[in-house]
Parts: C-alpha cells; structure tokens; sequence
C-alpha cells in the first residue's frame, strides 16, 4: 500500500483532505494547531496468555454461503457498488483531528462504503499512536453509525500490520520480513502473523494488508525489507507460516484477521530499482521463482489477495486479464476477495497513462480483472465511474454480484454480522511480555555475523569498548518504514514516541554488563556530516575496541528510492577514521533494510553483525549476540552484492553467470566450528514418484551451543536448451547442536521439485546429473550426485498466456 503521488507524501499520508469531496470540517471550529500529541492511555499488559499453533489445516476462503447470495440480490445498485469501495481514515477526521462523524454520515448515507483503512495516526488524527483502547473507540465508533445508516451493513476496516500491528500503540513491532526470513525458521513468520491479528482485533481492525511475498531481486529496492527474500523457496515457506499466524481458523477465532498475501504480482523487480518500476520478467521465469510464494499463500487460505503496482512487461497489472483473472483465480485457483492497491485504478490513468481517464481505467478494470474492492482511499471516483458505467450498460449488475458476495462472505467469516465491534478483552494482551519475548527470539535468531576476524567476537565484559554511531541509540531506527507511522517516526517524534514500548542497543548493553556504556554518535543517520570526530578517535584510542553502528534513515516506498547501494560517505569515513587513527579492533553493526554497500568498510572492519531492521526490540538482541550471551543463527535471506552491478544477483541466476557477491545468500557465521560430513543419498537415480533421502552428519566442536541452519540446494548440470540455475533452495532445517554433539539431518528430495517452467509454459523435468549440495559457498560444503532420470517430453503442468 502506499501514498498515489510518487514524488510526495500527498493527501493519503499526513496532508489535508478536499473538503468538497468530504464535509469533515463542515461544522467544527478548528481549535487544534495539528501538532500531534502522545496517546496517554496506559495499561498493565498480561505477562502471558494461551493460543492456538500453528494447524495443519487453514481455513481458507470457499464458496459462497447461500444467506449471502440472498442478501446480496436484496442490496441495490448503489448498495452494491458501496461495498466495492474503500476509503482511507483521514476522510472522516476533522481539522481538530478527532472522528468527524458528519463525515462518516456522508460517506456511508451516499456512497455507501463497505471499508475503510489507515490508521488516524497516519491521516492527520490527534494522536501520533493510537493504543488500542482510543483505537477502538473510534472504529466502534464508525461500525456504530455504519449500523444504522447508509446500507446498515458493518464495514470491514483494513491496516498494513505488516510486522505485528504497527500502528497501534504498544503492539510489539518485530523484525521486518527480510529479518525474519534470516531465522531460516517459519515458525517465527507464524508468530509475527498470530500476534499482529490479536493486536490488530484489538483496535476494532479486521483486514491485515500482509503478508509481503515480493521476491526481493534488485536489491536497491526501497520495499527489500518488506518480504522474505529472494529465494521462491525460503518465501513460499515463511509465507504457509504467515498465514496461518495471520488467520488460523478466523471462520471462528475472533482474535484472527483475515490476511492478504500481495503485491501480485512480480513487484519485487524493478528494472531501475526504483519503486513501481517497470519489471522486464518472461512469463515461463515468472511462473518459475515469482508465483511460488503466492501459490503457497493460496494454498495455506489467505483470504484475501492485493495486486500489485505498476506494470510487467508494458503491461498494467491493475488491468491484466491474464495476471489477474487467467493466472490468479483460474491457475492458482484463489477463491478470496481481491483488492486494488492505493489509488491503482485512478493511477492508470494519472501515472502510467495505461488509460485515457478513471472512466476508462475503472471499466477495464471491472470487465478484464477479477477485482472486488477498490482502494480508491482518496475520492468517490470510483463511484461515481462505475455507476455511470453500470447506467449506461457497458457493465452488468451481475458482475457487481461477484464482488460484492465475496466481500459480504468475507465480513461474515469474520464474524462482523455478530460480532462488529472491537473485543475489548484483547487489549490486555497488547504488548505483552510474551509478545515481547517472541520478537526478540526473531531477532536473536535472524542477526546475522559476517565477518569475526581474529575473534574479535564476542566482547568481554572485562574489555572497554567505545560504542559509536546514530543506529545504537535509536529505537525507530531499527524499526525502520511501516514502525508506527508509514515512513517511521518523524524527527519530531523521536524515540518518545514508544513511550517505552521498545528498547535501544545501548539499553541492551546496560542490562548485559551492568554499566552505561560509553557512546558518541560521531555521525548523522543521513550521513551529511560526522559529529566530534577528534573526540570519537581519542575515546577510540583509550578503549580496546570499539562498535561502530550504521545504517539508514527510515523510510518506506518511493520516498526511499537511491541511486546507489553504497552507504552515506560520511557513516563510512566514520569507521575508516578509527580504524586508521585509533588502531583499534572495530566491529560494525548494520541496521538497514536492504543490503547496503560498504566500501573499504569490508576490509577495515574486524568484525561485521548485520541487524537488519530487528524491530523496535531488537537493541536487547544486539547487544546479546556482541556479548555472546547469544551466538549468531541467522543466514543471508539475500545476496550480499559488492559492486552496484550485482544489485540484481540472486542464487538461483543462471549458473554460467559470475557470482561473486560480497556474501552469497544463505551465509552466515557463528561462534562455533561446525563441521558437515557423511554425506549419503539413498538411491544413485531420483525418478518422478521415487524420492532419494539425502542425510549428512554435523558436528559442532566448540566452544559455544550452536543453532546452525541446514540449507540443502540442487544444482543441476545441465539442462537442454535452458541455462540451469546456479543453486537452487529445496530444502532447510535449523537444528540445535551442543558442544560436541553430531547430528543427523535428513532431506527428502522429489524430482517433481526439479521440474522447471519452460518457454511455452510447460512444467516438465530435463535428465542429468544433479549435484546435491549442502551449505555452498562455505567452508562446510559437502555434495552428492544423482541420475535425474525423466522423461522430457512429459509435461507436469501447464499454463496459458
């Protein structure tokens, strides 16, 4: 989701809103100078409370129940075109930024809205984080009078809880998904889903616009944190987890929402970097890397889809009838409710000129596509589009039908016919320790070590370490975009803006030795100037050794669009002047959403921890994994590029290709020395329904407990008329190893997972050998060979284009 206008924040994120469109200010003297204040609202959260795990089943969207279907044919026209339209909160607030219901009225008696989204904080509202409680009051507030006026049915409310419920006050915000998808462990993708859905019922929201399954590819990309990597493999399996955390049986459970898995699709590829750039993507390589996630999504229930932004090929998503209707519905067979991302139709014609005006977008959109909801957010032109589209015949009421029974079935899995209104029980768990604790543990097991010479790693508590840098005393930094307000915080709100729901590295430095650390910040976030170098480098000299934190500003979308990877001038003259000067061991810590170039840093630095953008309580995390108390798991969800034209190398690139990235994906070190062997496949010849088991041996020989993630690739030799893949993904497991223990980790390996997409969209396996590989890339690389044997000829599935 995002603002429409790409060079600004515009009227959906903060600016005010056309009173013609929408009376808000109609009847109320603005008293307020619209500088947000802090919700005072406070709560003691449960330290614990019980849940349901992970299911094997999901419920998941079906056909329409017949109850449905009848109260559909008793809605008119303009009943059923108002269902279909979706407006952002900032709409119905007032110019003293309190719920305008005048406004509400009006949007309800004469447009008819079926949902709104966004969260007040977000829109001009009085508070900059809404708790739950003020939440609450305000969405039960519009359900109140959505009740009783306009078509008295309840609206279904939607936010982007894309990392937990981030816009409410007090929800834990963890690890972004980039982050998460570094644990190699989908168990943690299921816990952000499960706490976000709780978090956000709290606040009277019923939708989460989550989660992301964009392959993150071009890694200048400002949405590379978003997702779950690169990998089709390592996202499909974060993604089964995420909607079972999102959604679980939410046909019944009122502390789920209905999850939504988007951007669909290919959004994760801009040619340029640039967000909402033009992808260059063949359909057979579409079909390949970028439908898996999504298909896995579908597969596990979401409930709901959200197609992307911009176009592929030429082509305008937000109009393809083959991505759209032929690919999404008929091939991967999702059954749930569609929605337009922000403004998308109203944008064909305004910024991809993909049409002449909103007329002919919004008709193309309802005649070629399979969309249910319109997040128009800004206006009623959508409204008013498709009424006159509807009167003067040119669409049917019975594709009106379609939609709008899908959205009514929606609202009724949710339980909003019985139960509209916000539970306020849940407020309790907001924030809850064991929330907290879920959170960390993402972050403990995601932050990733890339570098330990001469283990620099761990410090010791002995030791006098100087710490530097703007990312160690900062809790919206490691938060990142989509952190309480959809760019982050402000510099006007600060760190106060928690008001302690979160904690900072230097926090967590305390609570490991006991003692305020030393810190200078020595440079800005934005690095246009370092602050009190000569006072940085003689602390340096007096410690023995010294951390160096960097990283970026927050940001979100196309406001965090570069034109280079490589990180500020100034952050890395920071670590050179140290390193240079002082002649003491530094270790670098990297808070950042995509992978940023570090230039003579690589080679400077003695020690380099990649945080990531470990969540509001990622200092704690930090600061354990510094001190050893926790040794690093996490392995590289995306390659590490070293040069700007490795922005859009990925593992799986064809294999005649050069890689040599930085860091490749999947690595990352530990405290420890593993080691892999006994490597063994249960059959010379791996044939279609005959699996091979693949097992190995890792032994860990000190001298610390070690969690190690087992990645298992295939490799294949060659393969007739297409360039192989250079590795590819099948299978992972992260094990835990204590100090001198062996285990035995076993794969299971189908030739059907080999298969590939070819030109004319054919699903089919090419014989050869194939190098099973374990962990490549490191010192622990250990392979076998197998006979794929296949018929070529024999197609597994197939697509039309």
């Amino acid at each position: 989701m995002a603002a429409p206008d790409t060079q600004s924040t515009s009227p959906a994120y903060g600016a005010s809103v056309d009173s013609n469109i929408s009376p808000a200010n109609a009847t109320t003297v603005c008293t307020w100078d619209g500088k947000q204040e802090l919700d005072d609202e406070t709560w003691k959260p449960l330290a614990s409370y019980a849940y349901q795990g992970p299911a094997e089943l999901t419920t998941g969207p079906g056909p329409i129940d017949r109850d449905i279907l009848h109260m559909v044919r008793r809605l008119s026209v303009e009943e059923k075109i108002g269902q279909m339209i979706q407006i952002q909160v900032g709409l119905i607030i007032d110019c003293n930024g309190e719920l305008n219901e005048t406004a509400v009225e009006y949007w309800l008696d004469k447009w008819k809205v079926g949902s709104f989204l966004e969260s007040p904080g977000n829109h001009n509202g009085r508070y900059s984080w809404y708790s739950p409680q003020k939440f609450a009051e305000f969405t039960d507030k519009v359900q109140e009078i959505a009740l009783r006026r306009g078509s008295k049915i309840p609206v279904i409310w939607g936010l982007d809880s894309v990392r937990g419920a981030n816009y409410v006050k007090g929800a834990t915000i963890f690890p972004a998904g980039i982050a998460t998808a570094a644990t190699f462990d989908p168990q943690f993708a299921f816990d952000a889903g499960r706490i976000a859905a709780k978090d956000s019922r709290a606040a009277g929201t019923h939708w989460a616009f989550a989660p992301v399954l964009d392959l993150a590819v071009n890694k200048l990309w400002s949405r590379t944190y978003e997702n779950f990597g690169e990998d089709p493999y390592l996202s499909s399996q974060m993604a089964r987890l995420s909607i079972q955390g999102f959604q679980g049986n939410y046909k019944q459970d009122r502390s789920r929402v209905a999850a939504c898995l988007k951007h669909f699709i290919g959004y994760g590829y801009p040619f340029d970097g640039s967000d909402r750039g033009n992808r260059h993507i063949a359909p057979h390589e579409l079909l390949e890397y970028y439908v898996p996630p999504f298909k896995a999504a579908i597969d596990a229930g979401s409930a709901t889809a959200m197609e992307s932004y911009g176009v592929v090929n030429g082509e305008a998503v937000m109009l393809s009838h083959y991505y759209l209707e032929q690919l999404l519905r008929r091939q991967l067979g999702f059954e749930g409710m569609l929605v337009t991302d922000w403004g998308e139709i109203n944008s064909q014609a305004n910024m991809y000129f993909t049409a002449k005006d909103v007329k002919q977008a919004t008709r193309m959109a309802l005649q070629q596509t399979s969309v249910d909801m319109s997040m128009v957010a800004d206006d009623d032109s959508f409204g008013q589009a498709t009424t006159e589209l509807i009167k003067d015949g040119t669409i049917s009421e019975s594709r009106l039908d379609k939609s709008v029974a899908r959205i009514l079935q929606l609202k009724k899995d949710l339980g909003l016919f019985d139960h509209p209104f916000a539970d306020k029980r849940l407020a309790s768990t907001v924030g809850s320790q064991q929330d907290v604790e879920a959170a960390r543990n993402t972050a403990r097991e995601a932050i990733t070590l890339l570098k330990n010479d001469r283990q620099v790693l761990p410090l010791k508590r002995s030791e006098k370490v100087l710490f530097v840098g703007p990312t160690l005393n900062s809790t919206r930094y490691m938060g990142g975009g989509w952190n309480v307000h959809w760019q982050g915080p402000s510099d006007a709100d600060g760190d106060g803006v928690y008001q302690g729901f979160g904690d900072t590295v230097l926090q967590g430095i305390k609570s490991i030795t006991g003692a305020a650390p030393e810190y200078l910040p020595g440079v800005d976030i934005d690095g246009n100037a370092t602050i009190d170098i000569d006072r940085v480098v003689e602390a340096a000299k007096l410690a023995d050794k010294v951390v160096v934190g960097l990283g970026e500003h927050t940001y979100a979308e196309n406001l965090g669009n570069i034109g280079q990877l490589l990180l500020p001038e100034k952050q890395l003259e920071l670590v050179s002047t140290i390193a240079e000067q002082a002649k003491k061991p530094v270790v670098v810590v990297l808070v950042q959403g995509r992978p940023r170039g570090l230039g003579s840093v690589v080679q400077q630095a003695d020690a380099i921890v990649n945080a990531y953008l470990p969540g509001a309580y990622g200092g704690l995390p930090i600061a354990e994994i510094l001190y050893g108390k926790t040794n690093p798991s996490g392995r590289l969800p995306v390659t590490y590029p070293a040069t700007e034209a490795q922005a859009s190398s990925t593992i799986w690139q064809p294999s005649y290709m050069d890689y040599s990235p930085q860091w490749p994906f999947g690595f990352g070190l530990g405290y420890s020395k593993l080691t892999y062997s006994n490597v063994t496949v249960s059959h010379a010849q791996l044939r279609l329904n005959q699996p091979v088991t693949v097992k190995v041996a890792v032994t860990n020989h000190g001298p610390f407990a070690q969690k190690e993630s087992v990645q298992l690739y295939s490799r294949q030799q060659y393969r007739a008329g297409y360039a192989p893949d250079l590795y590819r993904l099948r299978k992972f497991a992260k094990v835990m190893l204590n100090v001198n223990e062996t285990k035995t980790v076993e794969f299971v390996v189908e030739a059907e997972e080999l298969a590939f997409w070819d030109r004319r969209l054919r699903k089919r396996v090419e014989p050869a050998p194939v190098t099973l590989t374990i962990n490549p890339y490191t010192a622990k690389d250990v392979s076998a060979v197998v006979q794929l044997e296949a018929d070529p000829h024999y197609v597994l599935d197939e697509a039309d284009y």
